[in-house]
């Protein structure tokens, strides 16, 4: 449950990833040479939905199966604050991924940097294009 709602938190940053209002968008294409790749975490960061989901199970379970009045509600605020701390761990887990850095010389010698998810293969000295408009930057074959 809380992988599912914590992927959808998650903002792809693929080279092959459009959203509606970029398809059919005129894009700048500029060509160059890839100079170096380099692998990077992509960290969205956290959303909140982890925590609250893994405090309110951790609560619910370990208050409904520890001891009777004041032991369940301690019981209950332990569980809570433990399941908070796993599902804020589990949250980042499944939203972090792998993408790459990729710096690219322009035609005209310019030098630019692009980091993206890591869905497609790039190496030094491969001919690429840039694909920008609307503030996002693409690098593609």
């Amino acid at each position: 449950m809380i992988a599912s709602l914590t992927a959808c938190a998650s903002q792809p940053t693929s080279n092959s990833v459009y959203r509606p209002h970029q398809a059919q968008n005129e894009q700048t294409i500029r060509m160059g040479v890839v100079e170096s790749v380099r692998e990077v975490t992509i960290d969205p960061g956290q959303s909140g939905v982890g925590t609250m989901a893994g405090a309110a199970l951790g609560g619910i379970a370990a208050g409904s199966s520890i001891g009777k009045g004041n032991g369940a509600i301690a019981a209950g605020i332990v569980g809570a604050v433990v399941g908070g701390m796993v599902g804020q761990s589990v949250e980042s887990k499944v939203n972090n991924r792998k993408g790459l850095e990729i710096t690219v010389r322009l035609d005209n010698g310019e030098m630019k940097a692009i980091t993206q998810d890591a869905d497609e293969a790039f190496r030094a000295g491969e001919r690429v294009r840039l694909l920008h408009s609307g503030g996002v930057t693409r690098v593609t074959h």
